[in-house]
């Protein structure tokens, strides 16, 4: 016997369609209260997005994104 597992908006409670939706991570700076996630909609993760701001990736930039020209200077 097959199961399949439906994702739930834990906004709306709309059915999230396979592929689709976001995951919302909440951190809260008093670290006592721990962390949330949500799974939401495109369409609701878009809304929110909207009213937040964009933050870089994090990490090390590869080694020919970072220097380009260092391979010319040998």
């Amino acid at each position: 016997m097959a199961r399949k597992t439906v994702l739930v908006s834990d906004i709306s409670g709309k059915e999230i369609p396979e592929g689709k939706g976001a995951t919302i991570r909440i951190s809260y700076r008093d670290a006592r209260k721990g962390v949330r996630e949500l799974d939401v909609t495109d369409e609701e993760a878009e809304n929110l997005a909207a009213k937040g701001r964009s933050v870089a990736r994090r990490g090390r930039r590869p080694k020919s994104a970072a220097q380009p020209d260092a391979a010319l200077r040998r």
